[in-house]
């Protein structure tokens, strides 16, 4: 492996973070970057992949829609400063998804603690047969490049939080970038990790945030769905 891939993570060796989990960069973001061209990037590339990204999301919402419900949903997520934007998704739950939530956490002790420290359920009842496709192949995330294109999500960044887990998290670098679409978190542990450990991901990109960072999620997040390991 090349210096510039060799893993460093000093200091957060209590996470039992993989091997090849960040690449060895200075601790520090690049300013010029990180202020400028990291937006301008997102840009060009959003334009180069739109045209076969709304060719795939266009067949994915007409398989979506057969079970009569919407084929896009959108969510209040928390954007860089604290503000809240909505991002775009391909429905993956099924259309009761909320009250379903409610009625196995009131009924599983189990799930509701798994709920409470991860804010996920590794089997979760919600989601459809199309929906575990889809997110397994994270396909559900493709509309997302709108929220980038509109400037409230990059494509490399902390995974987007909702308003109300703002209370759970125990880190501030997520608040100064913008949320992405992959990053740290999406291409590592994912379901593996407490949400706690989430804001050590945050923190860990941002002191890495470079051109080069950034094309390395990106090329680890093409493997990522290649392989199915989405969640």
């Amino acid at each position: 492996m090349s210096d510039i891939l060799r893993p460093v993570y000093a200091g957060e060796t209590d996470l039992n973070l993989p091997a090849d989990a960040a690449p060895a960069l200075p601790e520090m973001p690049h300013r010029l970057y990180h202020g400028v061209f990291k937006r301008a990037l997102d840009i060009l590339l959003c334009l180069v992949a739109l045209p076969p990204v709304l060719l795939v999301v266009g067949l994915l919402a007409l398989m979506i829609r057969r079970d009569g419900g919407p084929a896009f949903y959108l969510q209040p997520r928390l954007g860089r400063g604290g503000t809240v934007f909505h991002m775009i998704k391909l429905r993956s739950m099924a259309t009761d998804a909320d009250a379903q939530l409610a009625g196995l956490l009131s009924r599983s002790a189990a799930a509701r603690a798994e709920w409470e420290e991860r804010q996920k359920l590794t089997d979760d009842p919600r989601i459809t047969a199309v929906g575990r496709l889809i997110r397994k192949t994270s396909l559900d995330e493709l509309p997302q490049l709108f929220n980038v294109l509109k400037g409230d999500m990059s494509l490399v960044g902390p995974r987007p939080m909702l308003p109300a887990q703002k209370d759970l998290y125990p880190g501030q670098e997520y608040f100064q970038m913008r949320p992405g679409i992959t990053g740290f978190w999406q291409i590592s542990v994912r379901n593996d990790s407490s949400f706690r450990e989430r804001a050590h991901w945050d923190g860990a990109y941002f002191r890495r945030v470079s051109l080069v960072t950034d094309l390395w999620v990106m090329l680890r997040t093409v493997r990522v769905v290649m392989t199915g390991t989405g969640c």
